[in-house]
Parts: C-alpha cells; structure tokens; sequence
C-alpha cells in the first residue's frame, strides 16, 4: 500500500505540459513529391508558422517516394516532421494517412499540403465527419476544386516565402 501511495503521489511531482495556446489540434501531411521541388523553394518552417495561426500542429507527416535524397530526409527531420519514405506512389500511402488522421479524435483540423485534386475526396470525408480543412498549395497547378471545398486555402508564393528568408 505504501508504494502506491508513493506512485500516486508522482503527479505532483511530474510537470505536465499544457497546450499554450488552448488552440484546434491539427495534423498536418505534405505530399512531398507534389510540393518540395526546386522551382517552389518552399520552407517548412513558414508553413510551421502558418499552420500555428490556425492551432496546434500535433502531427507533421512529410511524404516522400524513394528517389528522395538523404540530404532533403535530414532537412525534414530537422526542422520538426516526420518523413516517410514510401516505394511507389506517395498519392495512396497519403490517402491512408489522412483518413487515420480524420477518424482520430485528438485531431480537429485536417491541413493537406498539396497541389493534387486526387485528395477532394479526403477533403470532403474530413468534412463529413466534423473535421476543419486547409489546403496549403503553389502556383502553377494548384487544384481549383480543391481550394474551393477547403474550408481555408493557402496559396505559397514566392513573395511570401521571400519575406521568410529576409
């Protein structure tokens, strides 16, 4: 009895960390291929910042098909997300992700990073089941339908990757 007492009494002793900002708890997958690309010349860590105006990113998930670099995988890494490395096509192994994310109560906002209107059908099943949506793309190619079914788009251009790096 008495080393349960000390085990319950461990609480008072832990600190548990707090959501600063009482925000929505947002997953965030990025389709790798589709949007880390040169001519592009994003930073992750702008959509880092972008993403903290809508909540609390809980999940970054950077996806990756196996002709990624060791240098881009490290480059993920440090800056915060988690790559997966997928043998094939990024598209389905993304489709599951999100729809883990979508049936996962822990996560309000579901933030797609793509250009690809493949995923509207993920879109609208996060919608359906009471989940918020953001889509984060660039010019050229950023699917119309899929800016319009989001509840929030957020089109990346350079100008405002450049006010980034100033």
């Amino acid at each position: 009895m008495r080393s349960f007492e000390k085990l319950s009494s461990l609480k008072d002793y832990i600190p548990l960390k707090r959501s600063e900002s009482g925000g929505k708890n947002i997953g965030l997958l990025v389709d790798g291929p589709n949007m880390l690309r040169k001519e592009f010349s994003l930073n992750l860590d702008l959509v880092r910042d972008i993403i903290a105006e809508y909540g609390n990113m809980r999940v970054g998930k950077v996806l990756l098909n196996q002709y990624a670099s060791d240098k881009l995988i490290e480059a993920i890494v440090n800056q915060g997300f988690t790559p997966i490395v997928v043998a094939g096509d990024t598209d389905v192994y993304m489709a599951v992700e999100a729809m883990e994310l979508i049936y996962n109560p822990n996560i309000d906002i579901i933030a797609l990073m793509t250009r690809d209107a493949d995923f509207l059908p993920i879109i609208n099943k996060a919608k359906e089941n009471g989940k918020e949506t953001i889509v984060i793309g660039a010019e050229p190619g950023f699917s119309a339908a899929l800016q319009n079914s989001a509840d929030s788009a957020i089109i990346l251009k350079s100008e405002n990757i450049n006010k980034k790096n100033e």
